[in-house]
């Protein structure tokens, strides 16, 4: 079981069929428009797929969050925490507070849209507190964190052990969404729940 992130490219993002965002799309950019701000419509479009390449996000979100809310929880605050992780999709727009849109997120929920540059900065500051190796994967465009925490991470625990070391599933949890936060920002590409 698990939930996937994963990056959405333009032909998605504004595409009307099952499966699109235009709804949301739409939807974020009259808000935007309303804010005072540019609409957000330079979503790239999809390339061919090269494994390493960093053109796609793909995470799957399956170990227990228990230890990364309590950490959370410890090092935000509650509106922090919101933003962190209360979202559906996060953007490459700098967003002062969230958009929650009147679009099903398939939860019975609202869509609620966040800025990557202030989940990256919350992010940020969760790598800091557990001192999260540099060695995690720089890009995820086939579960590359979740592969490298189910092997290589506790192979690194044993000998560079650290607050990150002690539990990894909430280390998986603070790099998924650090590396979210910055694939959406260099991609200049939407991340969402699917």
């Amino acid at each position: 079981m698990g939930i996937y992130l994963v990056s959405v490219a333009a032909e998605d993002w504004f595409g009307e069929e099952e499966g699109g965002w235009a709804e949301v799309a739409s939807g974020l950019n009259a808000e935007l428009r309303r804010r005072g701000l540019q609409p957000y419509e330079d979503v790239p479009p999809a390339t061919a797929f090269v494994a390493g390449s960093g053109q796609a996000f793909e995470e799957k979100a399956a170990p227990s969050m228990t230890g990364f809310v309590a950490l959370c929880e410890r090092y935000l605050s509650r509106e922090e925490l919101d933003i962190l992780c209360g979202w559906m999709v996060i953007v490459p727009v700098s967003l002062d507070e969230e958009v929650s849109l009147p679009v099903d997120s398939g939860y019975g929920e609202p869509t609620v849209v966040v800025g990557a540059p202030q989940v990256l900065l919350l992010a940020e500051k969760l790598a800091a507190a557990i001192d999260l190796p540099p060695e995690i994967p720089a890009t995820c465009d086939n579960l590359d964190l979740s592969k490298w925490f189910r092997s290589r991470a506790k192979e690194l625990a044993a000998t560079r052990t650290g607050l990150w070391s002690t539990d990894l599933d909430t280390a998986f949890y603070v790099a998924v969404f650090l590396r979210a936060a910055q694939h959406s920002i260099r991609r200049r590409c939407p991340i969402v729940y699917s």
